[in-house]
């Protein structure tokens, strides 16, 4: 039975799909749009409580965060290299990258807010803007330097579900901080976005709702 996934194409509910098509799990997308309410449907409230995609319905239970998501599929799934063992060595750097694309996914957030959803003027706060862009700019370093010594993904042995979190985050980050700065983590979400499994889960969503710059600059001010 496949699962089904509650979604906005090029949200966080991305990141979930992208996985179930590195895993080879058949998924149906129930799409819904930004602006058009149906997040506040009282059906959808059910399944997320906080009315935010995604929301997964497999394994006849619903789950509504994605990096919950992604980790109970990697222990729950067999067959599979994307998360290292509970006993190797590499298991605490897995979980540590798992969770610090969130801490990039804050300060996107807070910049989509920004840039995004205050649509007047008079409502966007240059200040708030400033500090975020550069609060994630510092962040990515870490990123960049983890790639530095020559691999191809965050750990060493190779891809796994942590390049799926991350993956994620910075094709948004990359709107709001030029990679120039960044050429490994540049070249990294290149080859991210290569992945088969990536270009189809791509397909399976369709286009992205959120922007309509490739890069928005920081107003003047």
């Amino acid at each position: 039975m496949a699962a089904i996934l509650h979604s906005i194409a090029g949200s966080r509910s991305f990141r979930v799909n992208w996985l179930l098509h590195e895993l080879g799990e058949p998924v149906e997308i129930v799409a819904y749009a930004i602006m058009d309410g149906s997040l506040q449907h009282p059906d959808f409230k059910t399944k997320s409580p906080a009315r935010r995609v995604p929301a997964l319905e497999i394994d006849g239970r619903v789950m509504f965060e994605s990096g919950a998501i992604v980790q109970y599929l990697c222990e729950s799934r067999k067959g599979h290299a994307l998360m290292p063992a509970v006993d190797s060595d590499e298991r605490g750097d897995w979980l540590q990258w798992l969770h610090y694309a969130e801490t990039l996914g804050a300060g996107v957030q807070n910049l989509n807010m920004q840039h995004l959803f205050l649509f007047e003027d008079w409502m966007k706060s240059p200040t708030v803007m400033g500090i975020e862009t550069k609060r994630l700019a510092i962040a990515l370093k870490a990123v960049e330097g983890a790639l530095t010594d020559g691999r191809d993904y965050l750990l060493p042995s190779g891809f796994s579900a942590a390049d799926v979190m991350m993956g994620f985050t910075l094709d948004s980050a990359r709107r709001y901080v030029r990679f120039d700065s960044y050429p490994q983590t540049a070249a990294y979400l290149a080859r991210l976005k290569a992945r088969g499994a990536y270009i189809a889960a791509e397909a399976a969503e369709g286009p992205q709702q959120f922007y309509t710059q490739d890069f928005y600059e920081l107003p003047e001010g």
